[in-house]
């Protein structure tokens, strides 16, 4: 039976890890984590007179290149003067040329937020009158395309191979010290170790590239790379390998001279590198805290210490939880029922705290519950939740079995066979060396025979219905923990949900305040027409909003806020109340995502009802629409 399970394992694990590579690959590039909270001119407006400068406001500080902002003509020739400056903390603002002449401009920046990730984005405004433009609005793609990709399976590697060493090793020093001298175990905790380096390394060299161009061709700028390295990112990444380092003497000694220590010397040694690589682990920790989310918003000095120990939890966990399978399903030395006891306290203490931390960071990264509706990030959150609870579910249900192994037999399954094939080897030994005295024949026959001692002895032990019941509860458990860490990892390059939803508010303010000053009205109306790629958002700005010639600007945004060039947008004005309408509008596409039109005559104030028909195919389309008063 378990010959038969043993392939269904591989091909499971194997399943999953793809899984995960695909939710890699679906997350898309980094959302932004500093948000554009304002600009002037604000995006969209038609001003009479050229403005000598374009400034940007930001959600939180930004770091910014000599090409971080750019304003391009209708023909796309920059007409900004230089490297942008700092005006107030969290604006920045670039001169422009004199004397511009009218029409559409576009301005696009990329920069760097202060928790690392890549935030890029365009939007227009118009001098004198809208005009075509040759410039698309989209504006540059940030932490996309094959490098960013690249990116994210970076992270999930790298956090992978810290959960897997710290868990490892921790689950050697806290529950089976015996664990020191399984191959197995060996092997699992060096391969943390390999992947955690080898990811870091990676990610130091892809960091110029990903916050930058974007090109698989700049990942050996050794310019870019030395621009990396006086980052806070960069420096973060560099303590990471030292520490490393450090963390491979660890590793040494743990797998080499603690396991050949006696009982009173290895109690001595279990509490130096217990406290050695505690304060390792935690080191590794922080160098993400010191330069991800807990880095910047609220509460610094405290979020990052929760942060590290949160990350401490985890690895305790789910790195312990692998250490178990690991020890299950490969180590030719059985584990003991207390050894698994004491795994299970550690993995319900770690739970503890990572809900006692998780609780702090959903307050600090959401701010309030719409924000887990509202917001991808609490979506994702939620999904996290989800998995969790699913993972402790099954975690209970591992525990049941662990009660039910015995010690007793787990050691009867190693030794009597042990006690009953030492005889007949001996006599094999002895007849081999009698017949031609040849010493190699008979290392190769005792090789042999404890090749079959030891395959008998996994069958016997496998046999035990209580391990195998625990074997699969565990297995369950690792399956789970390999897409959650996946959802964990898409979490960090996700906009946090306060962050957007004060984004929102600061544009909505904006929005307003251009209303009331200017008379214009703007309308936001979301929209699905039921097809692929068919959802989006809809604004409209009409100015001056009232009776007589009006001016309308039309844009088209996806869920991600980027311009959306769908094939066809029509416009109706309705009065009900006095039978007008509808009167229809056609306007005319501008660039991407943006239609306008000039000249519209509303008759009559009043109520009017202003609807919007959005194609996205041949045969999909939708219409929505909104009341407003227009005087």
């Amino acid at each position: 039976m378990t010959q038969t399970i043993a392939p269904r394992v591989r091909i499971l694990v194997l399943l999953l890890i793809a899984a995960t590579g695909l939710l890699l690959a679906g997350a898309g590039p980094a959302s932004a984590h500093a948000a554009l909270t304002g600009s002037d001119p604000q995006q969209g407006v038609v001003v009479d007179k050229a403005p000598s400068q374009v400034s940007l406001t930001f959600s939180e500080k930004v770091a910014m290149s000599d090409d971080s902002l750019r304003v391009l003509d209708p023909k796309g020739k920059r007409v900004d003067t230089g490297k942008p400056s700092d005006v107030s903390g969290t604006t920045y603002a670039v001169q422009l040329h004199s004397g511009l002449p009218d029409g559409t401009y576009t301005v696009t920046y990329q920069v760097v937020s202060e928790d690392s990730h890549p935030v890029a984005g365009a939007y227009t405004f118009s001098v004198g009158a809208p005009s075509k433009t040759t410039v698309s609005a989209s504006g540059p793609t940030a932490g996309g395309g094959v490098v960013g990709w690249l990116y994210g399976f970076g992270r999930y590697v790298s956090y992978a191979g810290f959960i897997v060493m710290v868990g490892g090793a921790a689950f050697v020093l806290a529950c089976w010290q015996r664990g020191s001298g399984v191959r197995a175990l060996q092997r699992l905790v060096v391969s943390g170790w390999l992947a955690l380096t080898s990811a870091t390394l990676l990610l130091l060299l892809l960091r110029g590239s990903y916050t930058g161009s974007g090109e698989l061709g700049d990942v050996f700028d050794l310019s870019l790379l030395g621009q990396v390295l006086q980052t806070k990112t960069g420096a973060s990444m560099v303590s990471r390998l030292l520490l490393l380092s450090a963390a491979a003497l660890f590793i040494a000694v743990l797998f080499g001279a603690y396991d050949k220590r006696e009982d009173q010397e290895k109690r001595d040694l279990t509490f130096g590198l217990s406290i050695g690589g505690t304060v390792v682990a935690a080191g590794l920790a922080a160098s993400w805290a010191m330069a991800e989310h807990a880095s910047t918003g609220l509460q610094t000095g405290i979020a990052m210490p929760v942060d590290v120990v949160h990350l401490l939890a985890v690895a305790a966990w789910l790195g312990g939880l692998a250490a178990l399978l690991v020890t299950l399903y490969r180590a030719d030395t059985p584990i003991e029922r207390s050894a698994v006891r004491r795994f299970s306290r550690l993995a319900f203490s770690s739970v503890l705290t990572l809900v006692a931390t998780g609780i702090y960071q959903s307050w600090r990264q959401l701010g309030s519950w719409s924000a887990f509706t509202d917001t991808t990030y609490g979506q994702l959150l939620l999904v996290k939740i989800g998995l969790v609870t699913l993972l402790v579910g099954i975690a209970w249900i591992s525990r049941r079995w662990t009660a039910r192994l015995g010690d007793s037999a787990v050691e009867s399954s190693v030794e009597v066979p042990e006690q009953e094939e030492a005889p007949e080897r001996e006599k094999e030994h002895v007849s081999a060396s009698a017949k031609g005295g040849d010493s190699k024949r008979a290392g190769q026959l005792a090789r042999q025979q404890a090749a079959v001692d030891a395959a008998r002895q996994r069958r016997q032990r496998d046999a035990d219905p209580d391990r195998f019941g625990l074997r699969r509860s565990v297995l369950a458990e690792a399956s789970v923990a390999v897409v959650l860490l996946a959802i964990t990892t898409v979490l960090t390059q996700t906009e946090p949900g306060r962050t957007e939803e004060e984004a929102k508010a600061a544009t909505s303010s904006s929005s307003s305040s251009s209303t009331s000053s200017s008379g214009a009205l703007t309308l936001d109306m979301p929209f699905d027409t039921g097809g692929e790629d068919g959802k989006g958002l809809v604004r409209i700005d009409l100015d001056p909003a009232r009776v007589g010639a009006n001016e309308m600007h039309v844009y088209v945004e996806r869920p991600n806020g980027r311009g959306f060039d769908v094939p066809e947008v029509k416009v109706s004005f309705t009065l009900e109340s006095k039978g007008i309408g509808p009167l229809p509008v056609v306007p005319d596409h501008i660039t991407t995502g943006h239609w306008s039109a000039n000249g519209i005559q509303l008759p009559m104030a009043g109520d009017w009802k202003i609807a919007v028909t959005v194609r996205t195919s041949d045969i999909d389309q939708t219409t929505v629409s909104k009341n407003a008063q227009i005087g």
